[in-house]
């Protein structure tokens, strides 16, 4: 079937159902009224729970709220301000400003959102785990079928451009996380970045749970990539996006397609996480119930991802794996992770991780071999999966301090003479030229972001 009837099949689909779940919506609330004396017996509760399973798994779930409103530190509560303070058609910086001084002297941190299917939300404990010690900022990507086609199209290339113009627009002294997917890309704006002298390139690299080299300890979905091939991805979930959209006529990898196959590697376990869920209404555990509802509130709220970046990261880094092998290039340019020099680098993995399996991202070591072996860590945390290495209690009791405690180390160190020099001599180069302009941009966005934000600015004056 072709793209556009695929996507409009979808909508149809959804209008038509609507009817039902307001519906089911309706009945919900009725046998729910403490008034209505069914609402007291086990069959008027059933009913509701029914009600509420049924309207749940056929709506469509739209990006998650941060809720992210303070911090502690020092033991006191301290507001949070999430802000956008850079903008691009694909992409926008937000930054957690906190109504503290602490932003002057705390570490500026970067965390690299995936761009695969979820929205930048589900890194929402990420975030509070490193807000009471550190400057945080991440990238919140946009749902593809939000931008217009006249923006041209998003690809791998362009993914690595946004990461090297943030870098810049943050300035000297900026600690960079990637979680997941953006682990490769970061890696390559990192090795470019040092290629070329630029003294922005951040001064430490986290890669958390990343497909550095998928040939090792393949997972389900390193196998799947491998046996069909890029024309099989490009024939069968590629698609348009449908009128009245505002990127109506954009291919997309719909975030519906992407949600099948999240749901279909563990079909069993959500099946019975709602089945559990029904239980809990009837039996009146509120509690319970309202932790599936947030979990999946997240988890089902997805986003359509540009088929360029799709396309190109499907093929670069699962089919070719161009980064391993010392052939992938950005814009023609070479990628060598061997040119990093200055950088401090963190590996972090999860023992039962089925997504990136155990040696994918701890491959960056042996790829980054001009890094010294002081500024080099690997962490591979027991007992937890793909999810536990970045969220969970066990992120936030062992993972993130550890990463808090390595950006520390590495935050005071001086740029080396070499970086600054090469940088002076590329400050006329295109990357230089766009990073500039970027920084004069965003100089106004960043007086506003709180003292953090301004901190950043003037590093990019130096």
């Amino acid at each position: 079937m072709e793209g556009l009837p695929l996507y409009h099949w979808y909508e149809m689909q959804h209008a038509a159902i609507s009817p039902l779940r307001a519906a089911a919506d309706a009945a919900r609330l009725f046998f729910q009224n403490p008034i209505n004396p069914w609402t007291h017996t086990l069959w008027g509760k059933s009913v509701a729970a029914g009600c509420e399973i049924f309207e749940r798994i056929t709506r469509r779930y739209g990006k998650p709220d941060w809720g992210i409103h303070s911090t502690v530190i020092d033991g006191r509560a301290v507001e949070v301000r999430p802000e956008v303070v850079w903008r691009r058609p694909f992409c926008e910086l937000l930054h957690f400003s906190r109504c503290t001084g602490r932003a002057e002297t705390d570490p500026r941190v970067l965390i690299v959102a995936p761009m695969s299917g979820h929205y930048a939300t589900l890194l929402r404990g990420t975030v509070q785990a490193f807000l009471p010690a550190h400057d945080v900022y991440i990238t919140d990507w946009v749902d593809a079928r939000m931008v217009p086609l006249s923006e041209g199209p998003f690809d791998l290339d362009d993914y690595i451009d946004y990461v090297i113009e943030i870098l810049h627009v943050l300035g000297e002294g900026t600690h960079v996380i990637a979680v997941c997917q953006p682990s490769v890309p970061v890696l390559a704006a990192v090795a470019l970045m040092e290629a070329r002298g630029d003294f922005f390139a951040p001064r430490s690299m986290t890669l958390m749970g990343g497909p550095i080299d998928t040939r090792q300890s393949p997972t389900v979905v390193n196998n799947l990539a491998e046996e069909k091939g890029i024309d099989w991805f490009r024939r069968n979930v590629i698609v348009k996006v449908p009128f009245p959209n505002p990127g109506a006529g954009r291919p997309v990898y719909p975030g519906f397609l992407q949600i099948s196959g999240f749901m279909g590697m563990n079909l069993s376990r959500h099946v019975a996480a709602h089945q559990d869920m029904f239980m809990h209404l009837v039996r009146g555990d509120g509690d319970s119930a309202q932790k599936h509802r947030e979990f999946y509130d997240e988890y089902l709220a997805v986003m359509d991802l540009a088929a360029e970046f799709y396309l190109q990261t499907v093929e670069t880094v699962f089919i070719r794996h161009a980064l391993p092998k010392g052939e992938m290039t950005h814009r023609g340019e070479p990628v060598d992770p061997a040119r990093i020099r200055n950088v401090a680098l963190l590996t972090v993995e999860g023992e039962n991780d089925d997504i990136s399996g155990v040696g994918q991202t701890a491959a960056a070591h042996r790829l980054c071999s001009g890094i010294p072996a002081e500024r080099k860590q690997h962490h591979l945390q027991p007992h937890v999966g793909h999810y536990g290495v970045f969220n969970g209690s066990r992120f936030r009791k062992e993972i993130a301090p550890r990463i808090g405690a390595f950006i520390r180390a590495h935050d005071a160190a001086p740029v080396p003479a070499a970086r600054r020099d090469g940088a002076r001599r590329s400050a006329g180069n295109g990357a230089q030229r766009d990073a500039d302009g970027t920084r004069r941009d965003a100089r106004g966005a960043r007086r506003s972001a709180g003292n953090g934000a301004r901190r950043g600015g003037a590093a990019s004056e130096a």
